[in-house]
Protein backbone atom coordinates (compact mmCIF):
# COMPACT_ATOMS: atom_id res chain seq x y z
CA UNK A 1 0.00 0.00 0.00
CA UNK A 2 1.90 3.20 -1.31
CA UNK A 3 -0.97 6.02 -0.18
CA UNK A 4 -1.68 8.22 1.99
CA UNK A 5 -4.18 7.77 4.55
CA UNK A 6 -6.12 9.57 7.30
CA UNK A 7 -8.11 8.76 9.35
CA UNK A 8 -10.95 11.23 10.50
CA UNK A 9 -11.32 10.16 14.00
CA UNK A 10 -9.05 8.29 16.30
CA UNK A 11 -11.39 6.06 18.14
CA UNK A 12 -10.74 2.34 19.19
CA UNK A 13 -11.73 1.28 15.70
CA UNK A 14 -9.33 3.41 14.05
CA UNK A 15 -6.72 3.18 16.33
CA UNK A 16 -7.05 -0.68 15.47
CA UNK A 17 -7.36 -0.49 12.06
CA UNK A 18 -4.04 1.73 12.00
CA UNK A 19 -2.59 -0.67 14.23
CA UNK A 20 -2.97 -3.82 11.81
CA UNK A 21 -2.20 -1.36 8.61
CA UNK A 22 1.54 -0.60 10.54
CA UNK A 23 1.76 -4.68 11.50
CA UNK A 24 1.39 -5.45 8.03
CA UNK A 25 3.80 -3.24 6.78
CA UNK A 26 2.06 0.07 5.60
CA UNK A 27 4.58 3.24 6.52
CA UNK A 28 3.35 4.65 10.08
CA UNK A 29 4.79 8.50 8.47
CA UNK A 30 1.62 8.19 5.47
CA UNK A 31 -0.73 7.75 8.43
CA UNK A 32 -2.81 11.04 10.01
CA UNK A 33 -5.63 10.80 12.40
CA UNK A 34 -7.16 13.57 13.08
CA UNK A 35 -9.48 14.82 16.15
CA UNK A 36 -10.45 18.34 17.96
CA UNK A 37 -9.17 16.87 21.04
CA UNK A 38 -5.30 16.24 21.36
CA UNK A 39 -5.51 14.04 24.41
CA UNK A 40 -7.00 11.28 22.06
CA UNK A 41 -4.35 11.48 19.72
CA UNK A 42 -1.46 11.35 21.44
CA UNK A 43 -1.53 7.84 22.26
CA UNK A 44 -1.76 6.86 18.61
CA UNK A 45 1.02 9.02 17.82
CA UNK A 46 3.24 7.68 20.89
CA UNK A 47 2.24 4.06 20.66
CA UNK A 48 1.66 3.79 16.54
CA UNK A 49 4.09 7.07 15.18
CA UNK A 50 1.80 8.21 13.36
CA UNK A 51 1.53 11.83 12.14
CA UNK A 52 -1.71 13.59 13.59
CA UNK A 53 -3.85 16.61 13.38
CA UNK A 54 -6.49 18.45 14.79
CA UNK A 55 -7.10 20.41 11.47
CA UNK A 56 -9.45 17.83 8.97
CA UNK A 57 -9.31 20.15 6.03
CA UNK A 58 -5.12 19.98 6.52
CA UNK A 59 -4.93 16.49 7.21
CA UNK A 60 -7.49 15.90 4.08
CA UNK A 61 -5.10 18.33 1.34
CA UNK A 62 -2.44 15.18 1.46
CA UNK A 63 -4.11 12.15 1.35
CA UNK A 64 -4.93 9.60 -1.17
CA UNK A 65 -7.99 7.53 1.05
CA UNK A 66 -10.04 8.68 3.91
CA UNK A 67 -11.21 6.62 6.44
CA UNK A 68 -14.58 8.39 8.36
CA UNK A 69 -14.38 7.04 11.63
CA UNK A 70 -16.47 9.29 13.52
CA UNK A 71 -19.65 8.88 15.60
CA UNK A 72 -23.18 8.54 12.68
CA UNK A 73 -24.42 11.47 14.90
CA UNK A 74 -21.89 14.08 14.29
CA UNK A 75 -20.79 13.24 10.82
CA UNK A 76 -23.01 15.80 8.77
CA UNK A 77 -21.07 18.52 10.68
CA UNK A 78 -17.47 17.14 10.14
CA UNK A 79 -18.03 16.23 5.95
CA UNK A 80 -19.46 19.34 5.53
CA UNK A 81 -16.50 21.03 7.39
CA UNK A 82 -13.94 19.47 5.20
CA UNK A 83 -16.05 19.45 1.40
CA UNK A 84 -14.38 22.08 0.18
CA UNK A 85 -10.71 20.37 1.25
CA UNK A 86 -12.28 16.57 0.18
CA UNK A 87 -13.11 18.17 -3.78
CA UNK A 88 -9.68 19.81 -4.23
CA UNK A 89 -8.63 16.29 -3.38
CA UNK A 90 -10.95 13.96 -4.29
CA UNK A 91 -9.48 11.10 -2.53
CA UNK A 92 -11.13 7.86 -2.12
CA UNK A 93 -13.31 8.02 1.22
CA UNK A 94 -13.68 4.87 3.45
CA UNK A 95 -16.60 4.86 5.90
CA UNK A 96 -17.01 2.33 8.99
CA UNK A 97 -19.82 4.70 9.79
CA UNK A 98 -23.01 2.16 10.79
CA UNK A 99 -26.03 3.43 9.03
CA UNK A 100 -25.00 6.31 6.96
CA UNK A 101 -26.09 5.68 3.29
CA UNK A 102 -23.08 6.36 0.56
CA UNK A 103 -25.45 8.48 -1.30
CA UNK A 104 -25.40 10.70 2.25
CA UNK A 105 -22.23 11.13 2.77
CA UNK A 106 -21.04 11.50 -0.77
CA UNK A 107 -23.61 14.53 -0.56
CA UNK A 108 -22.47 16.05 2.23
CA UNK A 109 -18.91 15.83 1.40
CA UNK A 110 -20.05 17.68 -2.16
CA UNK A 111 -20.86 15.27 -4.48
CA UNK A 112 -19.56 12.95 -6.86
CA UNK A 113 -16.70 11.11 -4.94
CA UNK A 114 -15.20 6.93 -5.00
CA UNK A 115 -16.84 5.84 -1.57
CA UNK A 116 -16.72 2.73 0.25
CA UNK A 117 -19.26 1.89 2.92
CA UNK A 118 -17.80 -0.46 5.21
CA UNK A 119 -19.13 -2.19 8.38
CA UNK A 120 -16.87 -3.96 10.67
CA UNK A 121 -17.12 -5.40 14.13
CA UNK A 122 -15.74 -5.02 17.48
CA UNK A 123 -13.36 -8.55 17.06
CA UNK A 124 -11.27 -6.14 14.68
CA UNK A 125 -9.93 -4.19 17.61
CA UNK A 126 -8.27 -7.81 18.20
CA UNK A 127 -7.30 -8.58 14.62
CA UNK A 128 -10.10 -10.87 14.33
CA UNK A 129 -12.58 -8.83 12.73
CA UNK A 130 -15.10 -9.20 9.88
CA UNK A 131 -16.43 -6.49 7.39
CA UNK A 132 -18.44 -6.59 4.74
CA UNK A 133 -17.89 -3.76 1.59
CA UNK A 134 -19.90 -1.58 -0.55
CA UNK A 135 -18.36 0.17 -3.47
CA UNK A 136 -20.33 3.34 -5.15
CA UNK A 137 -19.94 3.43 -9.03
CA UNK A 138 -17.17 5.91 -8.50
CA UNK A 139 -15.17 3.05 -6.98
CA UNK A 140 -12.04 1.97 -9.16
CA UNK A 141 -10.44 -1.61 -9.15
CA UNK A 142 -7.42 -0.04 -7.82
CA UNK A 143 -9.62 1.49 -4.83
CA UNK A 144 -11.23 -1.82 -4.15
CA UNK A 145 -7.93 -3.53 -4.17
CA UNK A 146 -6.75 -0.91 -1.65
CA UNK A 147 -10.10 -0.79 0.63
CA UNK A 148 -9.39 -4.67 0.77
CA UNK A 149 -5.61 -4.29 2.07
CA UNK A 150 -6.72 -1.67 4.78
CA UNK A 151 -9.68 -3.64 6.04
CA UNK A 152 -7.87 -6.93 5.88
CA UNK A 153 -5.37 -5.62 8.24
CA UNK A 154 -7.85 -6.50 10.94
CA UNK A 155 -9.80 -9.52 9.49
CA UNK A 156 -11.86 -10.88 6.81
CA UNK A 157 -13.28 -8.80 4.04
CA UNK A 158 -16.28 -9.81 1.83
CA UNK A 159 -17.91 -7.13 -0.65
CA UNK A 160 -21.48 -7.19 -1.25
CA UNK A 161 -23.09 -5.64 -4.58
CA UNK A 162 -25.96 -4.32 -3.03
CA UNK A 163 -26.00 -1.44 -0.45
CA UNK A 164 -28.81 -3.14 1.05
CA UNK A 165 -27.00 -6.57 1.93
CA UNK A 166 -25.08 -4.16 4.77
CA UNK A 167 -28.02 -4.42 6.80
CA UNK A 168 -27.66 -8.35 6.22
CA UNK A 169 -23.80 -8.07 7.10
CA UNK A 170 -24.90 -6.15 10.14
CA UNK A 171 -27.14 -9.21 11.38
CA UNK A 172 -24.16 -12.02 10.20
CA UNK A 173 -21.26 -10.38 11.97
CA UNK A 174 -21.48 -6.43 13.00
CA UNK A 175 -23.86 -7.25 15.91
CA UNK A 176 -23.05 -10.87 16.26
CA UNK A 177 -20.36 -10.68 18.34
CA UNK A 178 -22.70 -10.34 21.31
CA UNK A 179 -24.69 -13.09 19.90
CA UNK A 180 -21.47 -14.98 21.16
CA UNK A 181 -21.19 -12.78 24.56
CA UNK A 182 -24.55 -14.34 25.70
CA UNK A 183 -23.53 -17.43 24.90
CA UNK A 184 -20.86 -17.22 26.92
CA UNK A 185 -22.59 -15.71 29.73
CA UNK A 186 -25.44 -18.64 29.59
CA UNK A 187 -22.89 -21.34 29.48
CA UNK A 188 -20.83 -19.89 32.58
CA UNK A 189 -23.97 -19.65 34.29
CA UNK A 190 -25.30 -23.33 33.45
CA UNK A 191 -21.82 -24.26 34.34
CA UNK A 192 -21.65 -22.99 37.22
CA UNK A 193 -24.90 -24.48 38.68
CA UNK A 194 -23.52 -27.92 37.21
CA UNK A 195 -20.91 -27.65 39.79
CA UNK A 196 -17.68 -25.86 38.29
CA UNK A 197 -16.29 -22.54 39.30
CA UNK A 198 -18.05 -19.69 36.93
CA UNK A 199 -14.43 -18.50 36.11
CA UNK A 200 -13.48 -22.24 34.46
CA UNK A 201 -16.94 -23.26 32.60
CA UNK A 202 -16.32 -19.39 31.23
CA UNK A 203 -12.50 -20.23 30.15
CA UNK A 204 -14.00 -23.43 28.83
CA UNK A 205 -16.59 -22.26 26.76
CA UNK A 206 -14.60 -19.46 24.72
CA UNK A 207 -11.95 -21.58 24.25
CA UNK A 208 -14.50 -24.31 22.81
CA UNK A 209 -15.52 -21.53 20.65
CA UNK A 210 -12.49 -20.27 19.35
CA UNK A 211 -11.59 -23.81 18.90
CA UNK A 212 -14.77 -24.72 16.94
CA UNK A 213 -14.31 -21.37 14.37
CA UNK A 214 -11.22 -22.41 13.86
CA UNK A 215 -12.16 -25.95 12.94
CA UNK A 216 -14.84 -24.66 10.78
CA UNK A 217 -12.35 -22.29 9.03
CA UNK A 218 -9.64 -24.72 8.43
CA UNK A 219 -12.34 -27.44 7.18
CA UNK A 220 -14.03 -28.10 3.85
CA UNK A 221 -16.97 -29.66 5.59
CA UNK A 222 -20.54 -27.82 6.14
CA UNK A 223 -21.51 -26.47 9.66
CA UNK A 224 -23.64 -29.56 9.16
CA UNK A 225 -21.58 -32.22 8.51
CA UNK A 226 -18.98 -30.67 11.13
CA UNK A 227 -21.97 -31.06 13.92
CA UNK A 228 -22.97 -34.56 12.63
CA UNK A 229 -19.11 -35.62 13.09
CA UNK A 230 -19.29 -34.67 16.42
CA UNK A 231 -22.71 -36.20 17.58
CA UNK A 232 -22.33 -39.89 18.46
CA UNK A 233 -25.83 -41.83 18.24
CA UNK A 234 -27.15 -41.97 22.08
CA UNK A 235 -24.42 -40.08 22.96
CA UNK A 236 -24.57 -36.82 25.16
CA UNK A 237 -23.87 -34.02 22.31
CA UNK A 238 -26.58 -35.46 20.36
CA UNK A 239 -28.82 -35.26 23.34
CA UNK A 240 -27.85 -31.46 24.02
CA UNK A 241 -28.34 -30.63 20.53
CA UNK A 242 -32.09 -32.55 20.25
CA UNK A 243 -32.84 -29.94 23.32
CA UNK A 244 -31.46 -27.24 21.56
CA UNK A 245 -33.29 -27.63 18.19
CA UNK A 246 -37.16 -28.68 19.97
CA UNK A 247 -36.61 -25.47 22.11
CA UNK A 248 -36.27 -23.51 19.07
CA UNK A 249 -33.17 -22.86 18.54
CA UNK A 250 -32.84 -21.88 14.95
CA UNK A 251 -36.17 -19.71 14.27
CA UNK A 252 -35.23 -17.56 17.33
CA UNK A 253 -31.56 -17.09 16.10
CA UNK A 254 -33.31 -16.26 12.82
CA UNK A 255 -35.93 -13.87 14.64
CA UNK A 256 -33.35 -11.77 16.59
CA UNK A 257 -31.20 -11.46 13.01
CA UNK A 258 -34.41 -10.09 11.24
CA UNK A 259 -34.34 -7.63 14.42
CA UNK A 260 -31.10 -6.50 13.76
CA UNK A 261 -31.43 -5.75 10.14
CA UNK A 262 -34.62 -3.58 10.60
CA UNK A 263 -32.96 -1.87 12.89
CA UNK A 264 -30.48 -1.36 10.42
CA UNK A 265 -32.99 -0.39 7.85
CA UNK A 266 -34.78 2.23 10.47
CA UNK A 267 -31.45 3.84 11.28
CA UNK A 268 -30.47 4.33 7.53
CA UNK A 269 -33.94 6.00 7.14
CA UNK A 270 -33.49 8.07 10.03
CA UNK A 271 -29.96 9.00 9.53
CA UNK A 272 -30.46 9.73 6.07
CA UNK A 273 -33.37 11.89 6.10
CA UNK A 274 -30.58 14.80 7.99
Amino acid sequence: MANRVTFIGAGNMAGAIIGGMIDSGFSADAITATSPDDSMLAPLRERLGIQTSTDNAAAVAEADVVVLAVKPQIMRQVCEGMRDAVQARRPLVVSVAAGLPAETLVRWLGGDLPLVRCMPNTPSLVGAGAAGLYANAKVSEAQRHLATELMEAVGLVEWVDDEGLLEAVTAVSGSAPAYFFLMFEAMEEAGARLGLPADTARRLAMQTALGAAKMAMASDKSPAELKRNVMSPGGTTERAIEHLEQAGLRTTLAEAMDACAARAREMADELGKN
